[in-house]
Order: structure tokens, then C-alpha cells, then sequence
């Protein structure tokens, strides 16, 4: 009855902003619509097929054929409802996360009683209880329902409620063992293209848990033929190639340079235009193959917090991010929460999280409105609001390291007869 009951006030808040006066405020503001992602192009696009025009023709849509006729039908079949179809999608993701996170704490209760004789004496009281098995998924669905960033993604009516319904979809099977996971992540590479990143858990997942190379290979084979069923799919709507260009060209080459609350607009505006592709294969090296590799090695035995570290540091340094990424992330998180007691920096996360999000808005205003700042204002919050991110999953990445080590060493440690503390610097 409770969960129920979260989900319902989930519901409830959703809706009344969607219906109100505020949604046209909240659906135009640059955290919340980028050219990736808002459904007001994504009107203008499907005006445009309805007159006959090549979509695709200008540069305002950057969604593939696939996602139009999909979006096509849903105006279509609910027309003037079509804001309950965000709403409803909301919460089957807060759902799908909470099956997900009720799957991946089973797995780590059977790896603590599994380990449970290897580990240090005085480490027992680090040990997850059965309250912590239970609360963890739940603190994960409240999260999802009730964090702001999440909330305005939904009321923005912006396309990224779709990708992390998929995302949602393939964190849940990816924990199930299902080869199913490989459908999702093709939609949403589709659609973003980042989410590529994804098959290294993918992979993991079947190795390490399955013990099978030839599970683990034939997902990740089934992720690219879907990918490029889907494709091709997309090609055969218009019998042209060029949607290739307004989709994955437009992420990867950064062509639009409105703000938003990433890093890229800032830098490729003020540099000299003849280091253009420096920057554009430097940037996009940083979000895709720099971390890939030694968080895969790193945290191969745990793929959803490799899965989760890799959403986030894409959330961070992808070309146009949103506040839905970010909240979706962040809705991951109590998945360890027994980590929180390790974290360092959660003080002055919490601060900066704060801070940025009130002063984003108010920066933007002050900018735009009143004249009285400038873009270097604006950037200055998006640096500190993408350095709270970094210092967040950092802290929790090396609390998980310090807690592993806890647990095989013991708690106490000395150093020259003098207790020693492991700390992050």
C-alpha cells in the first residue's frame, strides 16, 4: 500500500504541473530542452511530414525516422492526452528501476554470503543487513519520483523520458541475465548514440555472472544487429541516408552552440575555428573511450555500478546533456547507499548541487534579460554544477574500492605503530 501510494503522489505531482500554467515555462528553459531532445522540434518535424516536406530538410529535427513515426503515432492515437503518456512512462521507469535494484541487491546479498568467511574480523558490522536489502530499492523508485530533475524532464514533455524508459528497460534485464537487454540499449543507442558504451556491461554482466563467453558475445552481437535492423529501418522511411547526419553527425560534430548545461558550447565558442577538430575529437575521446577501458577492468565483477559510472561521466561530458540524464543517475544511487558512510566530499556535493541549481536560472536571467552578466557567469555554474557530478562519482567509486578493502583487511590499519586512514586526495 505505501509504494503504492508513492506512486501515486509520483503521479499526482507530474500531472499538475503538466496541466499547468508552468509547463510551457518549465519546457522552454535550456536545462530541460535541448536540440536533442525537445518536443517542440519534434512538433515542428512532424508538421512538416504532415505537409509533405522532407523532415529532415532544415536543421531543427535531430530525431531518427523511426522516433518521428513512433511520435506520429502517439499524437495521433491520444491527440490532447498525449501529456498522460509522459506521465505514465515516468512512473513505469521509477518501476523498472525499482525491479532493478531489488534484482541487483539480491545478487549482492548472495555475494556477501558467498565471501562471507574470507572476510576480516572486525569487518562484520560493514556487512549489508536485510534492511538494507530491502530499503535500497525502494530509496531508489522515491528518488526517481521525486527528484526535481526528473520531475521537469517529465513536465518539459522532453524525449529524454522515452531513452531512460529503454535505459530503465535494459538495467532491469541486464541484472535478470535476460539476452533481452540487447533491444533496449539498440533503441537508445539509436537515439543518443553515448548509450553505446553500455555493451561493456553488457559484455561483463554475462562473464562474470553467467560464466559464459558465448552468451556474453552473442548479446552483445544482438545489440548491433538490432541497432542495425533499426537503422536500416530508418533509411527505408524515405529511401535516403542523410538522417545519419542529423542525428549522429549533429552529436558528434556539436554544429549547435546554444547553452545548455554541458561543457561543449562554451569552449568550441570561444576558440579559434581552425581548432575546431581538435576540440571535436578531444571532447568526444573524453566522454566515450578515455574511461571505458579502465573502469571496465577496474569494475568488471560489479557491472551495474559500472554501468551506472559510465551513464553519469556520460551525463557529464556528452554534447547536449539535459537535467532528465542527470536525475536519472541520480535516482541509481542508493543502490549504495552503504557506501555513503565512505564518501568524503558529500557535504560539499550536496552545497554545490544546491547552489548551481538555483543559480543557473538566475545567472540565465541576469544574462539573457537583464544585461547585467554574461556568458562567462553562465559557464562558471555549469563548470561548478558538472565538478559536483565528477567529485560525486568519484567519491562513490572510491568508497566502493575502500569498502572492498575493509572488508578483506579489516577496518583498522596502522602505519609506523600509528592508526592509518585510507582517504582520496
Amino acid at each position: 500500500m505505501s509504494t503504492l501510494i508513492i506512486y501515486f503522489l509520483g503521479a499526482f505531482v507530474r500531472y499538475w504541473l503538466i496541466t499547468s500554467e508552468y509547463q510551457n515555462v518549465i519546457a522552454e528553459r535550456i536545462e530541460i530542452s535541448t536540440p536533442l531532445n525537445s518536443w517542440k522540434r519534434v512538433t515542428e518535424g512532424l508538421h512538416l511530414l504532415k505537409l509533405g516536406i522532407y523532415p529532415y530538410a532544415g536543421d531543427s529535427l535531430h530525431e531518427s525516422p523511426l522516433n518521428l513515426l513512433a511520435f506520429n503515432c502517439l499524437v495521433k492515437i491520444f491527440g490532447e492526452y498525449l501529456h498522460i503518456v509522459f506521465v505514465v512512462c515516468d512512473l513505469l521507469t521509477s518501476h523498472l528501476l525499482y525491479m532493478s535494484a531489488k534484482k541487483y541487491m539480491e545478487q549482492i546479498r548472495k555475494t556477501q554470503e558467498r565471501n562471507k568467511a574470507n572476510y576480516a574480523a572486525d569487518a562484520k558490522d560493514l556487512l549489508l543487513t536485510d534492511k538494507d536489502f530491502a530499503l535500497s530499492p525502494i530509496y531508489v523508485c522515491v528518488v526517481y519520483l521525486f527528484n526535481l530533475y526528473t520531475i521537469f524532464n517529465c513536465v518539459g514533455m522532453t524525449t529524454t523520458v522515452f531513452g531512460n524508459l529503454f535505459t530503465a528497460l535494459f538495467l532491469m534485464a541486464l541484472n535478470y541475465g535476460s539476452l533481452f537487454a540487447a533491444l533496449p540499449l539498440a533503441i537508445v543507442i539509436s537515439q543518443s548514440f553515448y548509450p553505446i558504451l553500455l555493451l561493456s556491461p553488457l559484455f561483463l554482466h554475462f562473464v562474470v555472472t553467467r560464466k559464459s563467453y558465448i552468451k556474453a558475445g552473442a548479446a552483445v552481437v544482438l545489440c548491433v544487429m538490432f541497432w542495425s535492423i533499426i537503422t536500416y529501418l530508418c533509411y527505408r522511411i524515405y529511401d535516403r541516408w542523410d538522417f545519419v547526419e542529423n542525428t549522429y553527425g549533429f552529436i558528434l560534430t556539436v554544429p549547435d552552440l546554444r547553452p545548455n548545461i554541458g561543457l561543449f558550447w562554451y569552449f568550441f565558442i570561444e576558440m579559434f575555428e581552425h581548432f575546431r577538430s581538435l576540440f571535436i575529437y578531444s571532447f568526444q575521446i573524453n566522454v566515450t573511450i578515455l574511461y571505458l577501458i579502465p573502469l571496465s577492468i577496474r569494475f568488471r565483477q560489479d557491472p551495474m555500478l559500472l554501468a551506472t559510472s559510465l551513464l553519469s561521466l556520460t551525463a557529464i561530458f556528452k554534447s547536449y546533456p539535459c537535467l532528465g540524464d542527470i536525475g536519472f543517475v541520480l535516482s541509481l544511487y542508493p543502490c549504495w547507499k552503504h557506501l555513503f558512510n565512505y564518501i568524503q566530499q558529500g557535504f560539499l556535493v550536496s552545497c554545490c548541487f544546491l547552489v548551481t541549481t538555483i543559480l543557473g536560472p538566475t545567472v540565465w536571467y541576469l544574462w539573457i534579460y537583464s544585461g547585467s552578466a554574461n556568458a562567462n557567469f553562465y559557464f562558471g555554474v555549469t563548470l561548478a554544477f558538472a565538478t559536483a557530478q565528477i567529485f560525486l562519482i568519484t567519491d562513490i567509486l572510491f568508497s566502493y574500492t575502500k569498502r572492498e578493502f575493509s572488508l578483506i583487511y579489516g577496518r583498522i590499519r596502522k602505519l609506523n605503530s600509528k592508526k592509518a586512514q585510507l582517504m582520496l586526495e
